[in-house]
C-alpha cells in the first residue's frame, strides 16, 4: 500500500496501566475464534492476514486480505481450511468467507455505535507471521459517524498481517475489525464497525475470485472521508491546510465533533483564540467526552489569563 495508509496486521503485547486490561481467561478464549489468513497470489506469492469467526462457518476479514486470491484459507491447530465462498462489501474494506466444517466457537458481537470515548478495547489478530496470536490494548480516542455506524481510531497499534483481526471490548464483545493505520512515524489506527459486518449478512454469497473494488480508504486523496484528509496536516502542523480542510468538514458534517476538533485546533495554533474557544465548546457540546477538547480549553485559560474560559456549562 502507499501514500496515507497501508495493509495491515498486529504488534507486540502491550499493557498500559492508563486504562483496564481484559480478565486473562477472556482473551485467552476470543483468541481461539480468530485465526490466521493464508491466500495464493496470481504470481504465486503468499499473502498473511487475520479472521474473527462470527457465526457457524463464517469468518469476517479484510477484503484488501483476499483481493485478486486464486485460494483462500484459514488456519486451524496447523490446518487449512479452505474458504468456498465470499459475501463483500468492498468499499467498506469487509469481507465475509464461508469455510466448511470449521468447528471454532464464534465471538459475540457488540455495537460499535455504542462505544465511548476512553472506552478500553483490546484486540487481537497476527502480525507479521507469527504462529500465534497477539493481543494489544488500547482506549478509543475517536468516533466518525460514517453510514449508519462509526468509524473507530483507537490508541491500541497494529502491524501487517493482523488486517481483519478483532477489537473487543473489556465483556469480550466484538466491537470493531482491525483495518488500516495513517502513515509515518505517529499512526492513527482505525477498526471497521461491527454494523457493517452484520449488514453482509444478508447479502449472498459469491464465488472466490470477483472483480474487487477500492474500498473508501484508497481512494484519491480528496475523496477520502475528512477524518483522513485532517491527519497528516495536524501531526505535521500545517494549520492553514488544517483550517481550510477543518472548515469544509464542519460545513459538510455540522453535527459531528471532531470537525469542530480539527476546526478549532487550527484556530487555537493560528492565535484565533476566540473562535478556539467557540468551538472547543462546541465540541464538548456534542461529545462531553472529549479529553482533547477539554485538554486545549485548559491550555486557553492559561494562555489567555481567563480563568472562566475552561468552565464547562
Amino acid at each position: 500500500m502507499k501514500h496515507f495508509l497501508t495493509r495491515l496486521l498486529l504488534p507486540l503485547f502491550m499493557v498500559n496501566s492508563a486504562w483496564a486490561t481484559p480478565n486473562e481467561e477472556t482473551v485467552r478464549e476470543l483468541s481461539n475464534s480468530v485465526l490466521r489468513v493464508k491466500v495464493k497470489l496470481p504470481n504465486g506469492s503468499v499473502g498473511l492476514g487475520s479472521a474473527v469467526v462470527i457465526a457457524r462457518n463464517e469468518v469476517i476479514t479484510n477484503c484488501h486480505v483476499v483481493t485478486d486470491a486464486t485460494n483462500v484459507a484459514v488456519i486451524v491447530d496447523g490446518e487449512p481450511h479452505a474458504a468456498t465462498a465470499i459475501k463483500a462489501d468492498w468499499h467498506h474494506d469487509l469481507c465475509m468467507l464461508t469455510v466448511e466444517n470449521l468447528d471454532v466457537p464464534s465471538v459475540k458481537i457488540g455495537a460499535s455505535k455504542n462505544l465511548q470515548y476512553e472506552k478500553s478495547i483490546f484486540t487481537i489478530g497476527y502480525p507479521d507471521e507469527t504462529k500465534t496470536p497477539v493481543s494489544t490494548f488500547g482506549v478509543v480516542k475517536e468516533l466518525f459517524p460514517m453510514d449508519d455506524s462509526v468509524i473507530i481510531r483507537a490508541s491500541s497499534s497494529f502491524r501487517l498481517g493482523a488486517s481483519g483481526g478483532g477489537a473487543f471490548d473489556d465483556a469480550g464483545n466484538l466491537v470493531g475489525i482491525i483495518t488500516l493505520k495513517s502513515r509515518g512515524d505517529s499512526p492513527y489506527y482505525y477498526y471497521m464497525p461491527v454494523e457493517w459486518v452484520q449488514a453482509l449478512k444478508s447479502k449472498p454469497a459469491q464465488s472466490l475470485g470477483i472483480e474487487s473494488e477500492k474500498p473508501f480508504w484508497a481512494m484519491d486523496a480528496k475523496q477520502r472521508p475528512y477524518f483522513m484528509q485532517v491527519v497528516q496536516p495536524y501531526i505535521a502542523q500545517e494549520w492553514k491546510t488544517l483550517l481550510k480542510v477543518a472548515t469544509q468538514w464542519v460545513q459538510t458534517e455540522p453535527n459531528t465533533a471532531e470537525s469542530w476538533f480539527y476546526l478549532a485546533a487550527a484556530e487555537y495554533a493560528t492565535k484565533d483564540y476566540s473562535h478556539a474557544e467557540e468551538h472547543f465548546k462546541k465540541v464538548l457540546a456534542l461529545n462531553h467526552q472529549h479529553s482533547q477538547a477539554i485538554d486545549y480549553l485548559e491550555k486557553l485559560a492559561e494562555r489567555t489569563g481567563n480563568t472562566h474560559v475552561a468552565l464547562l456549562n
